[in-house]
């Protein structure tokens, strides 16, 4: 099997900084109660799909190495499009000037590793060069008068280029992608409400469980250990629920990227804004094992598996 490997990598960030002292002014809380549960400090808010993921698509393209017109693919995952069509995707291709297929999924915050996922499926037949792009404008939709949700949620993009590795011990070694139906009434937003609603609690017992499940799946799957893995990048959404998860899986917290303290819970843009600060920071080096899983509303969960490097 040809594996993809991630060549290029770019992030944006919404506009604005809103601090949790910002929100205190408007809603009965305080930066105390927010980090203790969350871990947030500040998030960043303002800017459209389309702006924030072609600024995170040129950086990748240009650290890649290509141009747009190289793609054969471009990927977007986003669970809040600008508007309800055309896609977010097919408006980033003509802002590149790529001539490629593009379209977008939708499985929330697990959406950007589902691409990636897609990414490697693509490649392995036969494709070059795909681009996914991780986006989502989540204060569009967030209640500022809730305080259980308005803490939480940022604006953030965040895109790779994946092509075929160019050595045979490089690349995703494993993916999953999964979803467990039953749960999709734990995190929901409704067309006659248009405001994200979430039973926290639930939510939190059931991410760490699939995160866990994930994450031994596409280990089992490579024929590793968790004890192997060098650097986890999760999905942003609760610092607590990344130490809850790192705890079981075994792995120490320290092996953990996280950029939730300044970002908030971006969505689609959490994993790669987050593997981004790892790699710029040197926690992220060639040959490392690394470990992508993310979960979201639906409740929908993946992971992948891969040997960084080109």
């Amino acid at each position: 099997m040809t594996r993809a490997a991630i060549t290029g990598l770019g992030t944006a960030a919404g506009h604005n900084v809103v601090t949790n002292h910002d929100l205190a002014k408007t809603l009965d809380t305080s930066d105390e109660w927010i980090v203790e549960r969350t871990g947030i400090h500040e998030r960043r808010i303002g800017g459209s799909c389309l702006e924030l993921g072609a600024q995170a698509a040129r950086t990748a393209l240009k650290e890649a190495e290509i141009d747009a017109t190289d793609l054969d693919l471009i990927i977007c995952s986003t669970c809040t499009p600008d508007q309800v069509f055309p896609a977010v995707s097919n408006r980033i291709q003509n802002e590149l000037g790529a001539t490629c297929g593009a379209f977008d999924l939708n499985a929330a915050c697990s959406g950007f590793t589902y691409g990636v996922s897609l990414a490697q499926s693509q490649i392995t037949a036969g494709m070059k060069r795909v681009l996914v792009v991780g986006v989502d404008t989540l204060s569009r939709f967030t209640d500022w008068d809730d305080r259980t949700t308005a803490i939480l949620f940022g604006d953030g993009a965040g895109a790779v280029v994946m092509e075929p590795a160019s050595s045979e011990d490089r690349g995703v070694l494993s993916t999953y992608m999964g979803s467990e139906g039953r749960f999709a009434d734990l995190l929901t937003c409704d067309f006659s409400d248009l405001f994200i609603r979430m039973d926290g609690k639930e939510v939190f017992r059931q991410a760490v469980r699939v995160m866990v499940a994930a994450s031994q799946r596409v280990l089992a799957d490579a024929g590793l250990k968790a004890a192997e893995v060098d650097a986890v990048v999760p999905h942003q959404a609760n610092f607590r629920i990344i130490e809850s998860a790192m705890k079981r899986l075994g792995i120490p917290l320290e092996k953990a990227a996280t950029v939730l303290d300044t970002t908030g819970n971006t969505s689609s843009a959490s994993i790669p804004l987050a593997m981004d600060s790892a790699v710029s920071k040197g926690s992220i080096r060639d040959g490392d094992l690394v470990l992508l899983v993310g979960f979201g509303a639906g409740m929908s969960v993946a992971a992948a598996l891969l040997r960084w490097g080109k």
